[in-house]
Order: structure tokens, then C-alpha cells, then sequence
């Protein structure tokens, strides 16, 4: 029996500059890997990275993941040039919405990754949630 393994965050500092940065990728593939909507390549890439199969530079330089990320970003940008300016309107406070609902998510992941872990004594080996006795469940 095999366990579904997610890679950590600490796995994307590779392409990431920072902590930050790494939880926000993370998230944004998890993201990515979600949803239906999205071209299936693109889904198969955030999952590959994701389990760990696929590096995350080798992704960002397999030509048909690329390929997806930028006929997506074209899609978006014509959607947004065919928008009336109240659609724009309405576009930004929805946006505004749900920018605010991904920073409490992300306050609540870094609280919880920053938080201590209990059960590992005083020692400190494993004490921490970033530390060796971080849970896998991310």
C-alpha cells in the first residue's frame, strides 16, 4: 500500500526566493491541480510536481506545460480586453473578495506551520512545525 506523498514547501525553494514564496507556490499548485476547468496538461503538471515525480524547473521548461500556461494567460487577457468597464468594476471587487479570503488562508497555513508541535518534549528534536516532526498532511 502506498501513501499519496505532497512535497513541502522547503522542496520548491529551488525556484522560490523565500519561505513565502514556497507556500504560495505550493498553494497555487494545489490550486492548479483542483481545478477542472483548467487544461488538463496543466493540472497533470501541478500534480506531477506536486507528488514529487516532476521537478518544479523541469516543469517550467517541459515546452507542453509551458505551452498550456501561456494559452491560458492569452485566454485570460482577451477575456479582460472584452470586458465593459463596469465588468471591470465588478471583476476588481470580486477579485478584491477573494484576495482577502486567500490571506486569511494563508495566515492560518503559516500559523499553523509556525505553530509548535505538541507530544515532542522540551528537546526540540522535532519540536517545531517546520522541523523533522512537520506532518505531511499539507
Amino acid at each position: 500500500m502506498t501513501a499519496q506523498r505532497e512535497i513541502q514547501d522547503e522542496e520548491l525553494m529551488g525556484v522560490a526566493q523565500d519561505p513565502e514564496q514556497a507556500l504560495r507556490l505550493h498553494r497555487s499548485l494545489r490550486t492548479i491541480a483542483d481545478a477542472t476547468s483548467l487544461d488538463p496538461d496543466l493540472r497533470e503538471m501541478a500534480r506531477s510536481v506536486l507528488s514529487g515525480g516532476v521537478d518544479i524547473k523541469d516543469a517550467f521548461q517541459d515546452p507542453r506545460y509551458t505551452e498550456a500556461v501561456f494559452q491560458r494567460m492569452h485566454e485570460i487577457r482577451r477575456a479582460a480586453d472584452e470586458q465593459t468597464y463596469e465588468e471591470q468594476q465588478q471583476s476588481k471587487a470580486r477579485f478584491a473578495e477573494w484576495d482577502a479570503r486567500q490571506e486569511a488562508a494563508l495566515d492560518r497555513e503559516r500559523a499553523e506551520r509556525d505553530a509548535p508541535v505538541h507530544g515532542f518534549g522540551r528537546t526540540g528534536a522535532g519540536g517545531t512545525a517546520g522541523g523533522p516532526g512537520r506532518s505531511a498532511q499539507r
